[in-house]
C-alpha cells in the first residue's frame, strides 16, 4: 500500500458536534480524523456512530465521510427513519455541497468530472480509475478563489462513491492538500489535514416530507 500513514488518534473536543436533532433524525459535524464506523482494529473502535449511540441510543449511520474528511453526517434515530433516508441517499435525491483547497492553480472557473471508479484492491483503500470495470462517478466543480499555490473549489458530487473527490481533483492534476493517499508529498504536506468539508446536505425530512439544508461551518 501507499501513502503517508500515522496512529489513529481521533480528536477529543468537541466529543460531539450536534447540528440539528428532533425525534427523528440527528444531523452532526464531524470532526477530520474520526471514522464514522468502528474500524477492524481494537484501537479504531471510537467514531462518530459509537459517540452518537452513547448519547442518543439508536442513532444509525446513515451514510458514510471518509476519517480525514470533516463535515456534515446525517444518523437515522428509529428504522423508518432510516429506510427514507438510505433511499434518498440510494435514488440520488440528497444534495451534497463540499469545500475544499487543491493543488496548484485550476484554470477551468467551472466544470464536470465524470470518470468511472473501482478499489484498487493491491492498494486499498484507495481506489482508481477505470473505464472498462469502474461504477459511474460524477462531480461537477466550480473555482471559488485563487490563492498563493492553491485553489479554493466548491464540489458537488452526483454521485456517491468511494474517494470520489479525493481521485476526481487528482485527475485533473489538483490533489487535495493534506490527501495522505492520493497526493504527492508537496501537496501531502501543505496542510496539516485533508482539507476537504462537506458543507452542506439537503435532505427530505422522514416524517414531514420538506427538504431541509444542514450546513456546518468551515474548518478550514
Amino acid at each position: 500500500m501507499t501513502g503517508f500513514f500515522k496512529a489513529y488518534s481521533p480528536p477529543a473536543n468537541p466529543y460531539l458536534d450536534i447540528l440539528f436533532k428532533d425525534e427523528d433524525i440527528l444531523v452532526l459535524n464531524k470532526p477530520s480524523g474520526l471514522l464514522s464506523v468502528p474500524g477492524k482494529a481494537d484501537d479504531m473502535k471510537d467514531c462518530l456512530e459509537a459517540r452518537a449511540q452513547a448519547e442518543i441510543p439508536g442513532a444509525r449511520i446513515v451514510h458514510r465521510l471518509d476519517m480525514e474528511t470533516s463535515g456534515v453526517i446525517i444518523m437515522a434515530r428509529h428504522l423508518d427513519a432510516l429506510r427514507h433516508l438510505g433511499r434518498q441517499f440510494e435514488t440520488r435525491q440528497t444534495e451534497k455541497i463540499y469545500e475544499a483547497r487543491v493543488f496548484g492553480t485550476v484554470k477551468d472557473e467551472e466544470g464536470e468530472i465524470s470518470l468511472p471508479l473501482i478499489c484498487d484492491w493491491p492498494n486499498r483503500p484507495k481506489q482508481m480509475v477505470d473505464h472498462n470495470k469502474g461504477k459511474k462517478a460524477v462531480t461537477r466543480y466550480r473555482v471559488l478563489a485563487h490563492e498563493k499555490g492553491a485553489t479554493r473549489v466548491a464540489l458537488y458530487p452526483l454521485t456517491g462513491r468511494s474517494h470520489q473527490l479525493r481521485v476526481h481533483m487528482l485527475s485533473l492534476g489538483h490533489p487535495i492538500l493534506g490527501d495522505n493517499l492520493y497526493a504527492p508529498e508537496a501537496a501531502f504536506k501543505a496542510a496539516d489535514r485533508l482539507l476537504l468539508h462537506a458543507k452542506a446536505l439537503t435532505v427530505s425530512h422522514p416524517e414531514s416530507g420538506h427538504s431541509q439544508t444542514f450546513e456546518a461551518p468551515l474548518p478550514f
